[in-house]
């Protein structure tokens, strides 16, 4: 649409509305109204569409066209779907807003947006355009690089990231054809035209030992290296420690101390003890490397724990918070070494209720390093245990009392979660894939990594410190009337739609859960074990984690919904997760004789912000790495059979899990050609218009391995034959306290 004086151009028509901003317009009235020509106004109509597509004016219901309202504006997470739309996650912690792919202008997923609302239809989520970028999400993208005729760029590996980024020659360091990159956006500001980018490292072929895990480290923004004035710092902190390190500490260096951790690990942070006490009681020692004592409050080191919030167990590496100099030396409890601990000692009776305890600045010496593996193994040689003077046993080293030590460490642990489990805490046994590498970095096995006695030990033991830590500052607030700030891990529970949701899909599967007004863990709890060993017990288990909150760091305590805490902190694990550092550090300024306040670079609540934003990071790049191997795992499988399980079902398909590898693959709707299927979303499943075909989440299914794309990290299945109803899949973690 043209006219010489331009009086109904875009620009026009707007003025025309604002002048007559109390009105609306149909189409043919306004171009009326407005002396557009007969022969204009296909173009004229058009137009106005554009305008009310871009929110530039409104169209209302019955075609009518206005002023816009005054724009209401709101920021928050983009949060893209595979599809190309997507919502904004608001700040204001208002209903999420729904935003189409062309009303994203240059915005990209994760980014921190500000987005325009426009009006809100009854029973729908508002919608929305974006007008600002306030802060990109990714401030590296990795992706494949190639060149054109003309011109090169990069494909993005994350599905979200829906556009090519175009890269000058100048832009391209030493990239080659189809290799591995990261890139770094330097312009972009129509979002018509392709961004435009410099790739700032070359990270290698496709099929070069761990580039397939080091994109997704980079993928996730995560710190491969620590900058030089990091490492220096540490390199200076003395080996050894001074008379003066050990003043005011509790010395247990003669006491039967020792650690249990994985086969690889290199970082030690707890160990535990266990002694009788004259009273009948028994003395149980939880020991904590000290780690605040060497990483000091702003310095470089503290403040790159900061920023990397945790530690990162990708499946060929560990990307860890602290520099190796402290994180697999001085501060790693090594065997016949001693080392400065934090501890926390309890008193409890035999039936496992605590009595009493101290907490204390501590030095420690280790008698023994065992795997989960050994110590399983002394759980048992001491249970076998005669009580005569002829004991025969197992070989394990001939240490006898470490054996009896361990088996009655594994029955106080056992008493701890079996009374957590009277009072509603929620036992979510998740077992996870463990990927086998050979020596080129290819994965040769997977399978579900073994859940023994000696984990629930520790397991439980941290639980018990870390619950008792929170309850002392809760003590030491009511004694001394201060308001003494605290790092607390909350776990809200379920609610709002969230909870509805839960049960209206255990009303489709069959099942029957009234959470009344007050849900509370222990309804939770006996829900859950009634559906034990039925079809869909993973799948409801799955299905009630993501409906509970996830679990955060705060400073505000509104207690532990899935472990039925009332106080709950972090306070085991300071050499891979930062809040817990800071509860050593916070706790120490509190139990001096005068309470005071501790030496924070940043204020307790935005640490506790940025730790759960880099905790999430972190859980999802250990899932993204091992997935990605299980997917290269799958590449040597094509056209073998599997027998399944369903464990999502939407409306372009069914995704089907193989249990004896925890991998999940999709047979694509169009794929089921035995009938017309139709998604029933009400009742979780696909329906055959037909013969009348259900697959629905739960039932065991055959497939065969269609196709592997490995680099966008997707399996096709397609169905072989249907199994008997009722298959069960193993469970897969997704959540952590």
């Amino acid at each position: 649409m043209k006219k010489t004086d331009n009086e109904y151009s875009p620009d026009a028509i707007v003025q025309f509305l604002s002048a007559h901003s109390s009105r609306s317009f149909r189409s043919r009235e306004l171009s009326k109204q407005m002396g557009v020509a007969n022969r204009d106004y296909p173009v004229f109509r058009r137009t106005l569409k554009q305008l009310a597509e871009e929110g530039t004016i409104v169209r209302h219901s019955g075609g009518r066209y206005g002023k816009p309202f005054k724009s209401a504006l709101a920021d928050g997470l983009l949060r893209v779907k595979t599809q190309g739309y997507g919502f904004v996650v608001r700040d204001d912690g208002g209903e999420d807003v729904f935003v189409s792919e062309k009303n994203m202008n240059s915005a990209l997923h994760q980014d921190r947006v500000r987005v325009e609302l426009w009006a809100q239809s009854a029973g729908k989520l508002p919608e929305g355009r974006v007008v600002e970028i306030l802060e990109r999400g990714h401030k590296r993208i990795v992706g494949t690089f190639h060149e054109a005729r003309t011109y090169n760029y990069v494909i993005p590996d994350e599905l979200k990231l829906s556009k090519d980024i175009f890269i000058y020659d100048k832009n391209r360091g030493k990239a080659q054809e189809g290799q591995k990159v990261v890139v770094e956006i330097t312009k972009w500001s129509d979002s018509r035209r392709m961004p435009e980018g410099r790739v700032a490292e070359v990270l290698g072929f496709p099929d070069q030992k761990g580039v397939d895990v080091l994109s997704v480290a980079y993928g996730f923004d995560l710190p491969m290296r620590f900058p030089d004035a990091v490492e220096k710092e540490a390199e200076r902190i003395p080996a050894g420690f001074s008379a003066s390190d050990l003043e005011g500490r509790l010395d247990l260096r003669d006491r039967p101390v020792f650690t249990i951790d994985p086969d690889d690990a290199k970082d030690f942070d707890d160990a535990v003890s266990l002694e009788d006490l004259p009273n009948g009681n028994i003395l149980l020692g939880v020991h904590i490397a000290d780690v605040s004592h060497y990483v000091r409050s702003g310095s470089a080191l503290d403040m790159e724990a900061l920023n990397r919030g945790t530690s990162v167990y990708l499946v060929d590496r560990v990307i860890p918070m602290l520099p190796e100099a402290l994180s697999n030396g001085l501060c790693s409890l090594k065997p016949d070494q001693d080392r400065l601990t934090y501890s926390v000692l309890m008193e409890l009776t035999p039936d496992a209720k605590l009595e009493d305890y101290r907490i204390r600045e501590s030095v420690i010496h280790s008698r023994h390093r065992l795997t989960y593996r050994q110590a399983q193994d002394r759980i048992v040689s001491g249970r076998n245990l005669s009580d005569g003077p002829d004991r025969k046993r197992s070989g394990n080293g001939g240490d006898v009392l470490l054996d009896k030590t361990l088996a009655r460490m594994a029955d106080l642990s056992g008493m701890l979660l079996s009374g957590w489990r009277l009072s509603g805490s929620i036992d979510f046994d998740l077992p996870e894939a463990q990927v086998v590498l050979g020596e080129d970095g290819k994965p040769v096995d997977i399978f579900i990594r073994e859940r023994l006695e000696s984990h629930r030990l520790i397991e439980a033991f941290m639980l018990l410190a870390n619950r008792t830590v929170a309850e002392h500052v809760q003590r030491l607030r009511d004694q001394t009337g201060m308001k003494l700030t605290f790092v607390y891990r909350v776990h809200e529970k379920p609610k709002g739609d969230k909870l509805t949701e839960f049960v209206h899909f255990i009303r489709a599967l069959g099942y029957v859960f009234d959470p009344g007004k007050n849900v509370t863990p222990k309804k939770f709890q006996q829900f859950l074990q009634k559906i034990k060993g039925t079809p869909h017990e993973v799948v409801v288990e799955e299905v009630a984690l993501r409906t509970m909150m996830k679990a955060v760091y705060t400073t505000a305590n509104t207690g532990h919904f899935g472990l039925a805490f009332k106080h709950y902190t972090h306070f085991t694990s300071p050499i891979r997760r930062y809040p817990d550092l800071i509860v050593h550090r916070v706790l120490k300024s509190y139990l001096k004789t005068e309470p005071e306040r501790p030496p924070l670079a940043l204020p307790l609540s935005r640490i506790c912000e940025t730790a759960t934003e880099r905790e999430i990071a972190a859980q999802n790049a250990e899932r993204e790495s091992i997935r990605a191997k299980q997917v290269e795992f799958m590449e040597n499988k094509i056209d073998e059979e599997f027998d399944g399980v369903i464990s999502g079902v939407v409306v372009f398909g069914i995704f089907v899990e193989i249990p004896q590898y925890l991998v999940e693959g999709l047979v694509h709707v169009n794929d089921l050609i035995d009938d017309y299927y139709l998604f029933d979303e009400k009742h979780y499943r696909l329906v055959g218009q037909n013969a009348g075909k259900v697959y629905r989440l739960g039932d065991a299914v055959r497939v065969r391995v269609a196709h592997v794309l490995k680099d966008k990290r997707k399996i096709d299945f397609v169905l072989v034959e249907e199994t008997q109803k009722g298959g069960r899949r193993t469970k897969r973690p997704m959540v952590s306290v």
